[in-house]
Protein backbone atom coordinates (compact mmCIF):
# COMPACT_ATOMS: atom_id res chain seq x y z
CA UNK A 1 0.00 0.00 0.00
CA UNK A 2 2.58 2.30 1.08
CA UNK A 3 4.61 2.27 -2.56
CA UNK A 4 1.45 4.40 -4.39
CA UNK A 5 1.93 6.58 -1.91
CA UNK A 6 5.74 7.36 -2.57
CA UNK A 7 4.64 9.31 -5.82
CA UNK A 8 7.24 12.00 -5.25
CA UNK A 9 6.69 14.23 -8.49
CA UNK A 10 2.83 13.65 -8.32
CA UNK A 11 0.47 17.52 -6.80
CA UNK A 12 -1.87 17.41 -5.04
CA UNK A 13 -4.73 20.01 -5.80
CA UNK A 14 -4.91 22.36 -2.24
CA UNK A 15 -7.38 24.64 -3.35
CA UNK A 16 -8.12 27.24 -6.18
CA UNK A 17 -7.48 30.94 -6.17
CA UNK A 18 -10.90 32.30 -5.37
CA UNK A 19 -11.82 36.15 -5.29
CA UNK A 20 -9.64 38.76 -4.32
CA UNK A 21 -9.54 40.16 -0.34
CA UNK A 22 -8.17 43.24 0.31
CA UNK A 23 -5.53 45.56 -1.22
CA UNK A 24 -2.08 43.62 -0.10
CA UNK A 25 -2.69 40.30 -2.51
CA UNK A 26 -4.37 37.88 -0.33
CA UNK A 27 -7.54 36.13 -1.97
CA UNK A 28 -9.94 33.46 -0.77
CA UNK A 29 -9.57 30.12 -1.90
CA UNK A 30 -12.23 27.47 -3.18
CA UNK A 31 -11.92 23.79 -2.49
CA UNK A 32 -9.42 23.82 0.19
CA UNK A 33 -7.71 20.86 1.56
CA UNK A 34 -6.42 22.78 4.17
CA UNK A 35 -4.30 20.43 5.79
CA UNK A 36 -1.98 21.50 2.98
CA UNK A 37 -2.78 25.33 3.01
CA UNK A 38 -0.52 26.21 6.17
CA UNK A 39 1.48 29.19 6.80
CA UNK A 40 5.04 28.90 5.33
CA UNK A 41 3.78 25.93 2.71
CA UNK A 42 5.08 26.32 -0.58
CA UNK A 43 2.67 26.02 -3.49
CA UNK A 44 2.61 26.39 -7.60
CA UNK A 45 0.88 28.39 -9.25
CA UNK A 46 0.38 29.48 -12.67
CA UNK A 47 3.32 27.72 -13.20
CA UNK A 48 5.51 30.08 -9.89
CA UNK A 49 6.39 28.22 -6.75
CA UNK A 50 5.00 30.76 -4.18
CA UNK A 51 5.54 30.69 -0.09
CA UNK A 52 2.08 30.91 2.08
CA UNK A 53 3.07 34.03 3.83
CA UNK A 54 -0.48 34.72 5.35
CA UNK A 55 -3.43 32.08 6.33
CA UNK A 56 -6.58 33.55 7.54
CA UNK A 57 -9.91 32.99 7.27
CA UNK A 58 -12.07 29.90 8.73
CA UNK A 59 -11.21 26.07 7.44
CA UNK A 60 -14.08 26.25 4.95
CA UNK A 61 -13.39 30.31 3.49
CA UNK A 62 -9.73 30.05 4.24
CA UNK A 63 -7.85 33.70 2.75
CA UNK A 64 -4.63 33.40 1.88
CA UNK A 65 -1.55 35.65 0.66
CA UNK A 66 1.09 34.32 -1.58
CA UNK A 67 5.14 35.83 -1.89
CA UNK A 68 4.67 36.33 -5.22
CA UNK A 69 1.41 38.41 -5.43
CA UNK A 70 1.83 42.06 -4.40
CA UNK A 71 -1.88 43.64 -4.94
CA UNK A 72 -5.38 43.12 -5.56
CA UNK A 73 -4.80 43.22 -9.35
CA UNK A 74 -2.40 40.55 -9.26
CA UNK A 75 -4.55 38.48 -7.28
CA UNK A 76 -7.40 38.95 -9.51
CA UNK A 77 -5.32 37.69 -12.41
CA UNK A 78 -4.54 34.34 -10.60
CA UNK A 79 -8.29 33.94 -10.26
CA UNK A 80 -9.48 30.36 -10.93
CA UNK A 81 -6.03 29.12 -11.14
CA UNK A 82 -4.74 25.78 -9.27
CA UNK A 83 -2.85 25.56 -6.09
CA UNK A 84 -0.57 22.88 -5.68
CA UNK A 85 1.41 20.98 -3.27
CA UNK A 86 3.72 18.80 -3.99
CA UNK A 87 3.07 15.29 -3.22
CA UNK A 88 6.43 14.61 -1.34
CA UNK A 89 5.83 18.20 0.40
CA UNK A 90 2.82 17.41 2.16
CA UNK A 91 2.10 15.88 5.65
CA UNK A 92 2.15 12.62 6.12
CA UNK A 93 -1.18 10.41 6.11
CA UNK A 94 -1.74 8.84 9.56
CA UNK A 95 -2.74 5.11 8.95
CA UNK A 96 -6.15 4.72 7.43
CA UNK A 97 -6.13 8.13 5.35
CA UNK A 98 -5.38 8.51 1.79
CA UNK A 99 -5.70 11.15 -0.75
CA UNK A 100 -8.55 11.35 -3.22
CA UNK A 101 -6.02 10.60 -6.37
CA UNK A 102 -5.10 7.49 -4.92
CA UNK A 103 -8.82 5.82 -4.84
CA UNK A 104 -9.82 7.11 -8.09
CA UNK A 105 -9.64 4.78 -10.59
CA UNK A 106 -9.51 1.48 -7.87
CA UNK A 107 -12.01 -1.06 -8.31
CA UNK A 108 -14.64 -1.35 -6.20
CA UNK A 109 -15.87 -5.08 -5.32
CA UNK A 110 -18.02 -6.62 -2.91
CA UNK A 111 -16.93 -9.48 -0.54
CA UNK A 112 -16.90 -12.24 -2.60
CA UNK A 113 -14.93 -10.15 -5.15
CA UNK A 114 -17.76 -9.20 -7.41
CA UNK A 115 -17.61 -6.33 -9.21
CA UNK A 116 -19.06 -3.39 -8.28
CA UNK A 117 -18.07 -0.34 -10.36
CA UNK A 118 -14.84 1.99 -10.23
CA UNK A 119 -14.03 4.85 -8.11
CA UNK A 120 -14.79 8.50 -9.82
CA UNK A 121 -14.13 10.80 -7.46
CA UNK A 122 -14.33 11.27 -3.45
CA UNK A 123 -17.11 13.44 -1.81
CA UNK A 124 -16.66 15.24 1.20
CA UNK A 125 -20.30 15.08 3.03
CA UNK A 126 -21.37 17.06 6.25
CA UNK A 127 -20.69 13.32 8.24
CA UNK A 128 -17.93 11.71 6.22
CA UNK A 129 -16.32 11.60 2.80
CA UNK A 130 -18.18 9.23 0.24
CA UNK A 131 -16.48 7.37 -2.54
CA UNK A 132 -18.71 8.23 -5.63
CA UNK A 133 -18.22 4.31 -7.97
CA UNK A 134 -19.52 4.11 -11.19
CA UNK A 135 -21.47 1.36 -11.90
CA UNK A 136 -21.54 0.70 -16.25
CA UNK A 137 -24.62 -0.33 -17.55
CA UNK A 138 -27.11 1.32 -14.54
CA UNK A 139 -26.26 5.39 -15.47
CA UNK A 140 -26.67 5.35 -11.25
CA UNK A 141 -23.27 5.99 -9.58
CA UNK A 142 -22.97 4.22 -6.04
CA UNK A 143 -21.99 5.79 -3.25
CA UNK A 144 -19.84 4.49 -1.05
CA UNK A 145 -19.14 6.50 2.68
CA UNK A 146 -16.25 5.92 3.96
CA UNK A 147 -16.77 4.30 6.78
CA UNK A 148 -16.21 0.41 8.61
CA UNK A 149 -19.39 -0.84 8.21
CA UNK A 150 -19.38 0.33 4.50
CA UNK A 151 -15.39 -0.40 3.69
CA UNK A 152 -13.65 -4.07 4.41
CA UNK A 153 -10.37 -2.93 3.12
CA UNK A 154 -8.96 -0.47 0.61
CA UNK A 155 -5.70 -1.80 -1.00
CA UNK A 156 -4.63 0.93 -2.80
CA UNK A 157 -1.17 -1.02 -4.45
CA UNK A 158 -3.60 -3.56 -5.94
CA UNK A 159 -6.29 -0.91 -7.16
CA UNK A 160 -8.86 -2.57 -4.82
CA UNK A 161 -11.64 -1.53 -2.19
CA UNK A 162 -13.42 -4.39 -0.85
CA UNK A 163 -16.84 -2.89 0.18
CA UNK A 164 -20.33 -4.75 2.24
CA UNK A 165 -22.96 -5.09 -0.62
CA UNK A 166 -25.43 -6.05 2.18
CA UNK A 167 -24.80 -2.68 3.99
CA UNK A 168 -24.70 -1.07 0.86
CA UNK A 169 -27.83 -2.74 -0.44
CA UNK A 170 -26.36 -3.63 -4.07
CA UNK A 171 -26.16 -6.03 -6.55
CA UNK A 172 -22.94 -6.90 -8.38
CA UNK A 173 -22.43 -5.96 -11.91
CA UNK A 174 -23.02 -8.71 -14.48
CA UNK A 175 -20.52 -10.28 -15.58
CA UNK A 176 -18.44 -9.71 -12.47
CA UNK A 177 -15.52 -11.88 -11.48
CA UNK A 178 -15.52 -14.69 -8.79
CA UNK A 179 -13.48 -14.00 -5.59
CA UNK A 180 -10.16 -14.89 -5.22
Amino acid sequence: MEGARERPHAALEAARVGRAHGLDGSFYVTGPLTRLLTLGAVVTVGGRRAEVVRRAGTAQRPIVRLDCVGDRAAAEALRGAALTVAQADAPQLAEGEWWAHELEGCAVEDERGQALGTVVRLIAMPSCEVLEVSRDGTGQPLLVPMVKDAIHEIDVAARRIRVDAAFLDVEPEAGGRDGD
